[in-house]
């Protein structure tokens, strides 16, 4: 999947929100809840409670675009964490979006495992 433009980074807010919020609303999300500057050329994804619809909003310079994602079956596998935001990079985005764990995609065989 290749966005629109490319984001220096791609940030997932870890609480989920209304999705009723446009890119205001999610804008100001991002500055007050997050304490990062919505315009900053990065990328911001919210998901909802049920975890089956997420929204990305990206500045490019010039305006704002709010990309929508719904899954009709299964929820998006979202970070459990103690920060408001956590980091992914560009292929753990894409495997998010596919409704894949992502975490595991990226697993690193055990160092202890013998056969």
């Amino acid at each position: 999947m290749k966005f629109p433009l490319s984001p220096a980074q791609i940030y997932l807010a870890v609480e989920p929100v209304d999705m009723r919020l446009g890119a205001d609303g999610l804008s100001l999300h991002v500055q007050q809840s997050l304490g990062k500057p919505p315009c900053d050329g990065n990328a911001y994804a919210f998901r909802n409670k049920n975890g089956n619809r997420i929204k990305l909003l990206i500045w490019d310079g010039t305006g704002v675009w709010l990309c929508v994602r719904r899954l009709h079956q299964g929820r998006f596998t979202w970070p459990t964490s103690q920060d408001k935001v956590f980091m992914l990079n560009e292929a753990d985005w894409y495997w998010l979006t596919s409704g894949i764990d992502w975490r595991r995609m990226s697993a690193q065989p055990s160092a202890s495992w013998l056969v």
